[in-house]
């Protein structure tokens, strides 16, 4: 069982940044898939980025060169630096950890991107 925790999120002007964080309870990280998904009101969770066990990335097309995605696997950790942030952003942001298909969430932290 993978424990992950959360932190980072909170209120932003749009043009704004934060940068999530994600604790892992796992000493085996460095073997996990990771990725950050998130959920606006009344809508389906979507994926945000992603990055392999290699350090290979891949983003959606909607935070492309906004966003980054990016692994510290000697603190397990997973981090979200978020860059002119809009409106738009507003979710449910989500950290997940993946290996041979079982997954598991963390519980979520808001970002609200308002004036």
């Amino acid at each position: 069982q993978v424990q992950l925790v959360e932190s980072g999120g909170g209120l932003v002007q749009p043009g704004g940044s934060l940068r999530l964080s994600c604790a892992a309870s796992t000493s085996a990280f460095s073997i996990y898939a990771m990725a950050w998904y998130r959920q606006a009101p009344g809508k389906q969770r979507e994926l945000v980025a992603t990055i392999t066990r290699y350090g290979i990335t891949n983003y959606a097309d909607s935070v492309k060169g906004r966003f980054t995605i990016s692994r510290d696997n000697a603190k397990n950790m997973v981090y979200l630096q978020m860059n002119s942030l809009k409106p738009e952003d507003t979710a449910v942001y989500y950290c997940n950890a993946n290996l041979f298909g079982t997954a598991y969430w963390g519980q979520g932290t808001q970002v609200t991107v308002s004036s």
